[in-house]
């Protein structure tokens, strides 16, 4: 939970000490402070008034989705260790690497965008009043999401080049939305051919067919 608090002191650094130690945060790089009066020595100490920030200090989302992880890990007995990376798109990669890591991916990914799932609820999950940004987790296992990103790529081009050879459609199995995404982006770079998802959200597939050019 994020903590608020303002402080008053003689200058803004004496602030600043002071709002780290009521915060109980490790140093002042913790913190978040805004200056709301810059402090005033007045005329032979007449007139003189404190410095006055405002102050926060709590853990971020992806502080909350690594513990949530490490905590699971533990429960399960598995040694490994949880790197957390930003990326471009604003999104922030947690990487799972140990022994014995790869009973979390699952048939397909399914365990591993489970996990993917709960850590999100747990980032972004808020108490009453806190303030907190948003945040986007991607879990990745023994570079799993590169790895079946290529397959179903791999995927998409065969079943395209099946659809052009034999003249009919082709459905392919059940797949989150990030496989599906997948399929369709890379079905878009081969001529002939276009894609449409049909079936409800749990069970819908992609289905590859001949482009009408008419």
């Amino acid at each position: 939970m994020k903590k608020e608090i303002t402080v008053t002191a003689k200058t803004v650094e004496l602030a600043i000490a002071k709002a780290v130690e009521e915060l109980g945060a490790p140093s002042a790089d913790a913190i978040q402070y805004t200056v709301v009066e810059e402090a005033k020595k007045g005329f032979l100490g007449i007139g003189a008034t404190p410095a006055v920030i405002h102050a926060t200090y709590g853990k971020n989302g992806t502080d909350i989705a690594i513990e949530f992880l490490e905590k699971l890990l533990e429960d399960m007995e598995i040694a490994a260790v949880v790197t957390a990376t930003p990326r471009d798109d604003g999104e922030t990669l947690l990487t799972v690497e140990g022994k014995n890591v790869g009973i979390l991916i699952g048939h397909h990914g399914e365990t591993l965008d489970s996990l993917q799932y709960l850590a999100n609820l747990a980032a972004n999950r808020k108490e009453e009043g806190e303030k907190r940004e948003f945040t986007k987790i991607t879990i990745d296992i023994e570079n799993y999401r590169a790895k079946r990103e290529e397959t179903l790529r791999a995927l998409a081009r065969r079943m395209a080049d099946k659809v052009v050879k034999y003249k009919k459609s082709i459905m392919l199995e059940p797949m989150n939305p990030y496989e599906r995404r997948i399929i369709h982006s890379e079905v878009q770079n081969i001529k002939g051919v276009a894609t449409n998802s049909i079936g409800s959200e749990n069970n819908r597939k992609v289905v590859i067919y001949l482009e009408d050019n008419n």
